[in-house]
């Protein structure tokens, strides 16, 4: 495995999250798999959205969290599946889920709840985001092995 990148930024509000997502989504390339830590209502799926934005998903397409039907999949630049792991209890078999059609696929992959996957199924590359509520806003932690993905800390800087 490649050595990690860490960084940390504070987003004051939900404009700055979801322009935060339109970067990574510039940036993100086929195969790439984004996991999204972090508890109810801190803003995954408001990230989600910026990433559809910057990967080009139409407008008419609306993201919302996939909670009840596991993956929602938009048309973009590159497919974007968007997973959502909520609802999965502690004891399920990941090996009937399919996850590796979309984490191993030429589309790019957002994964909510990530904190619930097994380490097993981490694809060898990746960005993986905590999000955290703050006193004004929301902290965000950003671990990545990808090294086009460390720009997201020089874009945040400026």
């Amino acid at each position: 495995m490649k050595k990690l990148f860490k960084f940390r930024y504070h987003s004051p509000s939900a404009q700055d999250t979801l322009r935060i997502g339109k970067k990574i989504g510039e940036l993100a390339q086929k195969g790439d798999v984004i996991l999204l830590c972090g508890d109810l209502g801190t803003g995954k799926t408001w990230l989600t959205k910026g990433i559809a934005k910057g990967l080009g998903v139409p407008k008419n397409y609306p993201i919302t969290s996939p909670s009840f039907v596991f993956v929602h999949v938009y048309p973009g630049c590159f497919p974007l599946y968007h997973i959502d792991l909520y609802r999965l209890e502690k004891d399920v078999d990941w090996s009937l889920l399919g996850l590796e059609e979309y984490i191993f696929s030429e589309g790019v992959t957002v994964i909510e709840w990530a904190e619930k996957m097994p380490a097993s199924l981490l694809p060898p590359q990746y960005l993986k985001i905590y999000i955290y509520f703050s006193n004004e806003g929301r902290d965000l932690e950003f671990v990545t092995n990808i090294a086009y993905f460390k720009q997201i800390g020089y874009y945040l800087k400026n």
